[in-house]
C-alpha cells in the first residue's frame, strides 16, 4: 500500500504570483524612466534652440554696431516701441528687466526684431509644431557712455524655442573703438 497523500498548500503558485508582481513593477518603472528621459532630452533641445536664436540676434547687434551702427552719426533715442532689424536703434533708456518678457520701457514693449538672413530656416508660429520657433529673436542696444577705449553699449538679446516657456536671454557689454594708424611711416 502507498502512503496517504498530503493536502497541497499551493506554495509554488503563491511564489510564482509574487515574482510576477515584482517583475511587472520593475518593467513599469523602467518604461516610466524611458518617458522621463525623452522629456528631458526634448527640453534640452528646446533650450539649446532658444539659446542659439538669442546668440544669433546678439551677434547681429554686435555686427551692426561695428559696421557703422555704433558711430557718432547713429541717433540715440528714447526707445518706446518694437522695430524691425532693418532700422536698428540705439536706446538711451534701460529696459525694466532683461529677464521678464516682453521687454518693457515706460510700460511699452521695446526691442529690435531680427530674422536671420535665411528666414526659411526659422519658421515662427505661436502654434507649437516640430521645428518651429514661438517668436522672432530680438535685441536691445542701450548706450552706456564713452570712456578712453571707445563707446560702451549693453546688448540684450532674446530667443524662443518652440513654446513661450522656452526662452533664453543673453547679455553683453560691447565697446566700439575707433583707431587711427599712421601708414606713412615704415616702422
Amino acid at each position: 500500500m502507498s502512503a496517504p497523500r498530503q493536502p497541497q498548500r499551493g506554495m509554488v503558485l503563491v511564489t510564482a504570483l509574487l515574482m510576477l508582481i515584482v517583475v511587472t513593477i520593475l518593467a513599469l518603472a523602467m518604461f516610466r524612466s524611458f518617458g522621463l528621459d525623452e522629456k528631458i532630452a526634448g527640453n534640452l533641445r528646446e533650450k539649446q534652440r532658444a539659446l542659439s536664436a538669442a546668440e544669433t540676434a546678439e551677434q547681429f547687434a554686435e555686427y551692426w554696431l561695428t559696421t557703422g551702427g555704433g558711430s557718432a552719426n547713429s541717433p540715440m533715442i528714447n526707445c518706446t516701441s518694437v522695430v524691425a532689424a532693418s532700422v536698428p536703434q540705439i536706446c538711451t533708456n534701460a529696459i525694466a528687466s532683461a529677464a521678464s518678457m516682453p521687454w518693457l520701457s515706460g510700460g511699452n514693449p521695446v526691442g529690435v526684431t531680427y530674422t536671420p538672413s535665411a528666414p526659411s530656416l526659422m519658421n515662427v508660429t505661436t502654434n507649437p509644431s516640430q521645428g518651429s520657433y514661438y517668436a522672432t529673436p530680438a535685441f536691445y542696444i542701450q548706450y552706456l557712455g564713452v570712456n578712453g577705449s571707445g563707446t560702451i553699449y549693453q546688448i540684450d538679446a532674446q530667443g524662443y524655442g518652440g513654446s513661450p516657456d522656452t526662452v533664453a536671454v543673453v547679455e553683453s557689454t560691447y565697446i566700439v573703438q575707433t583707431s587711427v594708424k599712421d601708414l606713412s611711416s615704415n616702422q
